[in-house]
C-alpha cells in the first residue's frame, strides 16, 4: 500500500514526458501521488494503487489538466527605476542613440540599481516573482547585470539568494556582469572584462552566489573574444555557461557558447545553420524571447525550421528586463511563441517546462515524472493548448511547489 501525504484524483496529465507517445505527454482520466515533495506515482484512475484515504489528504479534480510548474529560464528581474518615459521618447520619435546621451539606457537603471538599497530590491524582486507565481512558475532564473561593479554585482547576485529562501519559487542565480560596459569604464570594454574575469568572477565563485555565468555577446556588447575570456573564467572556476546571442547581429556566439558545452544560447534571432548544428552537437539549448522581439518590433525571427530540423531543444522565457521586454507575464510569452514565432503550443508549453529545466540544467523538474518534484499546476482548462491560446484569464485552480500547496 501506498503512504502518499498528497493524492490528486480525476485530472488530466500534461506530463510533457518525451517517453509517453501522446501530445503533451498526456495521461487523461488520471490521479497523481507526491510524498516528501517528490512524485511517487502517477497513472490512469483504473490503475491506482491502495492508499489510505482516511489519513490522506485527496483533492477531487473533477477533470482539470495538471502540468508541471511553469519555468522562466531567461528574466532581469532585479532592477530599480523605469523606463516607461524612454518608451514614451521613442514613439514620439527619438532614437535610442539620442536616449543614451541623454543618460538614458541601461545606465539609467544601473544609476538606480546602484543606489537602491537592499529591502527595496527584495520587495521589487517578490512582487515580481509574485505575479509569476499567479500564473504557474515555479521556478525563475534572475540575471545580475545592472550592477556593473564588484559591490553591486554582488548585492544582487545575494538578493537572489534571499528570494530563494524566503520566497516559494525557486530562483536560480545567473551573474551577467559582462552585460554592458559601465559608464566609468567608456572606452575602455577590455579592462572592464579584466574587473570581471580577475575580480568579480572568482569572488561570485568563492561565496557561491551563482548557478550560471552569462555574457552579451553582441556588437553592442561584448565580442566573440572577451565572451570566450570570460567563459574560459567560469569554466576554471567549475561554473556553467550560457550566452545573450545573436540577438542583433550574428557574432558566433552560439557556436561559442556551445564549445564550452554551454547551457543554452538566448535570443538568437541571428543564428545561421552552422550555429545551431553547434548548440545540437553540444546539447545547448535554444531560448526564444518573443518578447523582446515583440517590444523592439524586430523583423528578424529566430531559424525555427532550423532548430526543428536539427532536433535543437527550444525553451521560451519572458526576458522580464525595464528596456527591452518589461513584460512579466510568461503566459503572454507562451501566446507570442506562437503567434510571432509560429511554434506549436505543445513546442510552447515544452518551452516552459521539460526545455525550460534543461536550459537551467535542472534535471528535477520539468516533466511529470515519477521521482521528480512535485511541483506542479491544476489548470480550468479543456486542453493544454488553451495555455497558449489565451492569456489575461485566470484559469490556474492551484500550485504546488515540492508538494507544498501554494495558492
Amino acid at each position: 500500500m501506498h503512504n502518499p501525504d498528497l493524492v490528486i484524483l480525476d485530472v488530466n496529465l500534461a506530463t510533457m514526458d518525451p517517453s509517453i507517445a501522446a501530445p503533451y505527454g498526456a495521461i487523461e482520466q488520471a490521479a497523481i501521488f507526491v510524498k516528501e515533495g517528490n512524485i511517487t506515482w502517477l497513472g490512469q484512475m483504473d490503475a491506482l494503487p491502495e492508499f489510505d484515504a482516511l489519513s490522506t489528504p485527496v483533492i477531487q479534480g473533477k477533470g482539470a489538466w495538471i502540468t508541471p510548474g511553469l519555468i522562466d529560464c531567461h528574466t532581469h528581474i532585479l532592477f530599480a527605476g523605469s523606463r516607461a518615459q524612454e518608451f514614451e521618447q521613442r514613439l514620439q520619435g527619438v532614437s535610442y542613440q539620442e536616449i543614451a546621451a541623454q543618460g538614458g539606457g541601461i545606465a539609467s537603471t544601473v544609476r538606480a540599481t546602484r543606489q537602491a538599497d537592499v529591502e527595496a530590491l527584495f520587495v521589487l524582486g517578490k512582487t515580481r516573482l509574485n505575479s509569476l507565481m499567479k500564473e504557474g512558475v515555479t521556478t525563475v532564473e534572475s540575471k545580475s547585470g545592472y550592477g556593473l561593479d564588484l559591490d553591486n554585482e554582488l548585492k544582487l547576485l545575494e538578493m537572489n539568494r534571499l528570494l530563494d529562501t524566503h520566497h516559494p519559487v525557486t530562483v536560480q542565480s545567473t551573474f551577467l556582469g559582462a552585460h554592458a560596459v559601465p559608464p566609468e569604464f567608456k572606452g575602455r570594454a577590455e579592462q572592464y572584462v579584466d574587473l570581471v574575469c580577475d575580480v568579480m568572477l572568482p569572488k561570485v565563485a568563492q561565496e557561491k552566489l551563482a548557478d550560471a555565468v552569462d555574457v552579451f555577446c553582441e556588437n553592442v556588447g561584448f565580442s566573440f573574444e572577451q565572451t570566450k575570456r570570460v567563459f574560459d573564467k567560469a569554466t576554471e572556476l567549475g561554473l556553467k555557461v550560457k550566452c545573450h546571442a545573436e540577438q542583433l547581429s550574428n557574432q558566433h556566439g552560439s557556436e561559442l557558447v556551445a564549445s564550452f558545452k554551454g547551457l543554452s544560447a538566448d535570443h538568437i534571432e541571428y543564428l545561421d545553420e552552422t550555429g545551431v548544428i553547434a548548440m545540437a552537437s553540444a546539447g545547448t539549448v535554444a531560448v526564444l524571447l518573443p518578447t523582446a522581439y515583440y517590444f523592439l518590433r524586430e523583423t528578424q525571427q529566430p531559424p525555427i525550421a532550423l532548430l526543428r530540423e536539427h532536433n535543437v531543444a527550444m525553451a521560451l522565457a519572458s526576458d522580464f528586463n525595464p528596456g527591452t521586454a518589461p513584460l512579466c507575464s510568461l503566459r503572454l510569452v507562451l501566446n507570442m511563441g506562437c503567434t510571432l514565432f509560429r511554434l506549436t503550443p505543445e513546442e510552447a508549453l515544452a518551452g516552459v517546462t521539460v526545455n525550460a529545466a534543461k536550459a537551467l540544467g535542472l534535471g528535477d523538474r520539468g516533466m511529470l515524472q515519477v521521482g521528480l518534484r512535485a511541483d506542479l499546476a491544476m489548470w480550468n482548462i479543456q486542453h493544454p493548448a488553451e495555455l497558449s491560446y489565451q492569456f489575461g484569464v485566470n484559469d490556474l485552480l492551484n500550485l504546488w511547489i515540492l508538494g507544498k500547496l501554494i495558492q
